[in-house]
């Protein structure tokens, strides 16, 4: 079984930065995919960053320039490092993993394919205030 754990979110002021975590654990893990995604109350989930195991990320534009996803494969850790944060930023923010077996099939080259993921964190809460 595969657990994903997110950290590192909080309450800024506009123009502040954060930098989420996201550890992966489970046995002879491995997968080619992993993206962040948040969703705001009354708002429906959303792609922010995606990275696949050559490092090749895509983003959504509303975070381009801002915010960069990153990866440490020797801890299994996931970063998403977020600067100029702005309010419309506040959200719940997940982070999800792809099955390695699924990467045949929806590959990783964008950031908002939530049916690409099988593994979903708990979500870590990002408030940016102005």
């Amino acid at each position: 079984q595969v657990q994903l754990v997110e950290s590192g979110g909080g309450s800024v002021q506009a123009g502040g930065s954060l930098r989420l975590s996201c550890a992966a654990f489970g046995y002879f893990w491995y997968t080619n995919c992993m993206g962040w995604f948040r969703q705001a109350p009354g708002k429906e989930r959303e792609g922010v960053a995606s990275i696949d195991s050559d490092a090749t990320t895509t983003y959504a534009e509303s975070v381009k320039g801002r915010f960069t996803i990153s990866q440490d494969n020797a801890k299994n850790m996931l970063y998403l490092q977020m600067n100029s944060l702005k309010p419309e930023d506040t959200a719940m923010y997940y982070c999800a993993a792809q099955r390695q077996e699924d990467f045949a099939r929806w590959g990783c080259n964008y950031y908002n394919e939530l049916r690409q993921y099988s593994y979903w964190g708990q979500g870590t809460q990002v408030t940016v205030s102005s």
